[in-house]
């Protein structure tokens, strides 16, 4: 009777725990920017969080996605990559009308053609249909740019899976893509500190989260045996991430030379 009782206990635990895991690894990753987006909007001043990083993580997603349809993996990687594109785009808005507010350049610059409303009434119209201009690019001044960039990836990458789809070198490669674009996700952190030599502005919560996040991601590859990009390019994201806090202790107990205004305006610009 005790064995069997001892089962019909450690049944439901292990669901439970099986359950707890699949919903960290849902929700887990949004998780390091609710304090990143809260000081935003309390401060209004997104210069030290680096828009890449949602480009970044929005590729890769994308990617993600894409290659579920070539490779099925676990529902709840799926699930990840959906709630994560819908929180970078919440976390582009937010930047955009933020920095917008703040800029004293009004200047409009745009994914695609501006039309006649457009508030640039003093410059000439706009030359051509795409304002790829690449000192700007993913530096728009309306969210609705960055919407229609990533539906425009989104549309040319998916079609060119749909005719490859049938290929595994592609559809491997594919996936390599994607974990390994998400591994770069601090890069654009790094190296925005690096040229600002502080971390003034930059949420330490969520790098730490970041860490903690990446950590428990990829153990979680490797203990449920995910495609082998995944526990390769999970580990390559713990270093970022240990790179970065490097950096937090760097700039803190030996602070750099500071930029000046116009040097830190032009970063800003850049990333």
């Amino acid at each position: 009777m005790e064995p069997g009782g001892l089962e019909w206990l450690l049944v439901p635990m292990q669901q439970l725990v099986s359950w707890g895991a699949a919903g960290a690894m849902m929700f887990g990753g949004v998780v390091p920017y609710i304090p990143q987006y809260r000081d935003i909007r309390r401060t209004q001043n997104a210069e030290g969080f680096s828009t890449y990083v949602c480009l970044v993580l929005l590729v890769a997603n994308i990617l993600r996605i894409l290659f579920w349809f070539g490779r099925r993996f676990e529902s709840p990687l799926l699930w990840q990559s959906i709630i994560m594109i819908i929180t970078m785009l919440l976390m582009l808005k937010l930047c955009t009308e933020v920095r917008v507010s703040n800029e004293l350049n009004v200047k409009r610059r745009s994914f695609a053609a501006a039309d006649s409303k457009d508030e640039e009434i003093k410059a000439p119209p706009k030359r051509s249909y795409l304002d790829f201009d690449l000192n700007y690019f993913w530096h728009w001044s309306k969210f609705t740019d960055y919407v229609q960039c990533v539906l425009t990836f989104t549309g040319v990458t998916g079609y060119i899976t749909y005719l490859w789809l049938d290929s595994s070198l592609f559809v491997e490669t594919l996936g390599f893509l994607a974990v390994f674009t998400e591994a770069m996700l601090g890069v654009p952190q790094l190296y925005r500190n690096y040229q600002n030599r502080s971390t003034e502005g930059m949420s330490i919560k969520m790098v730490l989260m970041w860490t903690s996040g990446d950590t428990f991601k990829t153990v979680y590859f490797i203990l449920n045996q995910a495609p082998f990009q995944f526990s390769i390019c999970g580990l390559l994201q713990v270093f970022v991430d240990i790179a970065i806090l490097l950096q937090v202790y760097l700039y803190s107990h030996y602070p750099q030379k500071p930029v000046s205004h116009t040097a830190h305006s032009a970063s800003t610009k850049a990333l």
